[in-house]
C-alpha cells in the first residue's frame, strides 16, 4: 500500500468500522487495521462452551444498536443483520413469582409496576414517545456536533435525566418500578447517587418503547460484519491480524482514528501523560452457560424476556454497584442476563439454550464470583443449575485480554461516573481530537460512550471529515 490514504482507522470494533464507513460513504480512501484475527470488538460471538452454542463473549442485546441515528441509515440489513424481538424486551422478576416488565407497550409497562406508580411511570415518559429519532440523535451527539433537532424535547431530557437515579426513583413509591428502574441505570455499571445517571435509566427505558431490546440473528458478530461488508463495498479495506504499536507502524494518512482506549492511543501516539486523569470503573464478571433447556424462571414474564434483570430491590442494586465501584466484590450481585436462543434457535442446538449473565466486581478483580452468581439466579429459577451443561467464566483478567479496550475488566472503556459519564475522555468541546492535529479517538471512551451504536465512530468521524475538507482533501 503506496498511496497516500485519507484515513486510517485502528481497531475493528462498531465504532471504529462505523468511523470508516462513514468516511468511505463521502468519498474518503479509507483502511482499518485490526489486531485480532477477526473483526468485532464488543461485538463477538464464539463457540465458548460447547459445540454448537454460539455465545456472545461481550454484548448481547442491542436496544441501543437497533435505535442508533447512525446505524438506521445504513443498508445493513443488506449485509445480512437481522434484528429478532422476544415477546418481551426485560422482565425483572421478584421471588413471589411476580415481575415488573419492561414491554414495547408503555401500558403494559406501567401496569407491572402496580396502580400506585402506574400514572407516575406514564407522565415521565409521555414528553419522549414518538420523538426517539431526533431525541436520540441529539443525545448520542453530546457534546453537540450539530445544532439539536429538537432542542425542547433534549432540553426536557436534561431535566429528568442529569440528576442522579436516586432522585429519579423518588417518583414511584413501590418497589417494582424503582427496582426495574434502578436495574436500567445499572447497565452503566456506576452507583445510582451519580451524576445523570437517571439518564441512562431513561434512555434504556424509551428504546424498549421505541424500536424494542433486539437481537442479532447469529448472534453480536453479525453487526461488525454488516458493517464490514458495507465499507468493503464502498471501497475500503480492513486488514485483521495487525497489530499497531505505535504510529509508524501504519501506512501514511491524512488522518487516523483509534478505536482503542486512551491509554493504548497515549502510547502509540507518544502523549505522554495526557490522559492521566482518565479513569477506569468497575469490572463486569461474565458467565456464558450451554443449559439443557430454558432457563426455569418461577416469573412466567421472565421465560418471555430477552433480557432478565435480577436485583430485585433498587437497595439490593444500589448496594451491588456501590460495593464494586468501591473496591469490594458484592455477596448478592446485581445481575444482567440474556437468553437469545428464545427467539433465535440457530445460537444452540435442537432443545437447548444459551444463557448469559455477569455482575459486578471491582476493576482488576481476580476472584472467581460464580458461586454467587448461580445462588443469585437460583433465588428466581429454582433448578437453574440442573440445566447447565458447560460453563465459561470470564472476569476482569479475561475481558481484558479479550479486548484490549476492557483495562482491568472495564467494559465501559472508562468509568461512568461524574462529568466523565458525559464529558470524555476530557474536558472538551472536542473530544473526538488529540494533542495530533491528524489523530483522532472514536472508541467509546468518546461521547456518548458505551453500547454498540457506533456513534461514537459516526461523531469523530464529522470531527475528521471536516478537518480533511478543511484542508483541501476532497469528500463529498
Amino acid at each position: 500500500m503506496t498511496s497516500l490514504l485519507d484515513a486510517v482507522v485502528v481497531g475493528a470494533g462498531p465504532n471504529g468500522l462505523t468511523a470508516a464507513v462513514e468516511l468511505a460513504r463521502r468519498g474518503f480512501s479509507t483502511a482499518v487495521f485490526e489486531a485480532k484475527e477477526t473483526v468485532g470488538g464488543g461485538a463477538r460471538t464464539e463457540e465458548l462452551t460447547l459445540p454448537g452454542f454460539r455465545h456472545d463473549p461481550c454484548s448481547a442485546v442491542h436496544p441501543l444498536g437497533a435505535g442508533s441515528p447512525v446505524f438506521r441509515t445504513m443498508p445493513l440489513d443488506r449485509y445480512g443483520l437481522e434484528w429478532l424481538h422476544p415477546e418481551l424486551p426485560m422482565a425483572h422478576p421478584w421471588e413471589d413469582g411476580t415481575a415488573a416488565v419492561l414491554s414495547r407497550s408503555v401500558g403494559e409497562t406501567a401496569a407491572s409496576f402496580g396502580p400506585r406508580d402506574a400514572g407516575a411511570y406514564r407522565r415521565l415518559v409521555a414528553p419522549f414517545l414518538g420523538r426517539w429519532d431526533t431525541l436520540a440523535a441529539d443525545f448520542m451527539s453530546l457534546p453537540l456536533t450539530a445544532l439539536p433537532r429538537d432542542p425542547v424535547t433534549l432540553a426536557r431530557f436534561g431535566l429528568a435525566g442529569l440528576p442522579p437515579a436516586s432522585w429519579l426513583l423518588r417518583r414511584f413509591r413501590d418497589e417494582k418500578a424503582r427496582g426495574l428502574l434502578a436495574g436500567l441505570v445499572g447497565h452503566a455499571i456506576a452507583p445510582l447517587d451519580g451524576f445523570a445517571t437517571g439518564a441512562v435509566g431513561l434512555v434504556f427505558a424509551l428504546a424498549a418503547h421505541a424500536v424494542g431490546w433486539p437481537v442479532p440473528r447469529g448472534g453480536s458478530q453479525a453487526i461488525p460484519d454488516a458493517l464490514t461488508g458495507y465499507l468493503t463495498d464502498l471501497g475500503g479495506t480492513v486488514h485483521t491480524g495487525f497489530e499497531v504499536k505505535r504510529l509508524d507502524d501504519l501506512p501514511p494518512a491524512r488522518a487516523y482514528l483509534f478505536d482503542t482506549s486512551p491509554t493504548a492511543l497515549a502510547r502509540i501516539a507518544g502523549f505522554g501523560d495526557h490522559y492521566a486523569h482518565y479513569r477506569y470503573g468497575a469490572s463486569a464478571f461474565k458467565l456464558d452457560y450451554a443449559l439443557d433447556g430454558p432457563v426455569p424462571w418461577t416469573a412466567e414474564a421472565a421465560r418471555r424476556a430477552g433480557t432478565v434483570q435480577v436485583g430485585p430491590t433498587a437497595r439490593e442494586i444500589g448496594t451491588a454497584l456501590r460495593l464494586a465501584s468501591s473496591g469490594t466484590a458484592p455477596d448478592t450481585p446485581f445481575l444482567i442476563t440474556a437468553q437469545p436462543s428464545l427467539v433465535d434457535p440457530t445460537r444452540a442446538p435442537d432443545g437447548k439454550h444459551v444463557f448469559w449473565a455477569y455482575g459486578h466486581v471491582p476493576h482488576g478483580w481476580r476472584g472467581d464470583l460464580t458461586d454467587a452468581v448461580e445462588r443469585q439466579l437460583e433465588r428466581f429459577a429454582p433448578g437453574f443449575r440442573d440445566r447447565i451443561l458447560a460453563r465459561a467464566t470470564a472476569g476482569p483478567p479475561e475481558l481484558a485480554a479479550r479486548n484490549a479496550n476492557y483495562i482491568g475488566g472495564d467494559i465501559a472503556c472508562g468509568a461512568a461516573r461524574g462529568l466523565q459519564l458525559v464529558l470524555r475522555p476530557t474536558l472538551s468541546p472536542r473530544p473526538y481530537r488529540t494533542p495530533h492535529p491528524a489523530v483522532f479517538l472514536c472508541s467509546s471512551a468518546t461521547p456518548p460512550g458505551p453500547g454498540v451504536h457506533g456513534m461514537s465512530g459516526h461523531n469523530a468521524a464529522k470531527a475528521v471529515w471536516r478537518h480533511l475538507r478543511g484542508a483541501g482533501h476532497g469528500g463529498t
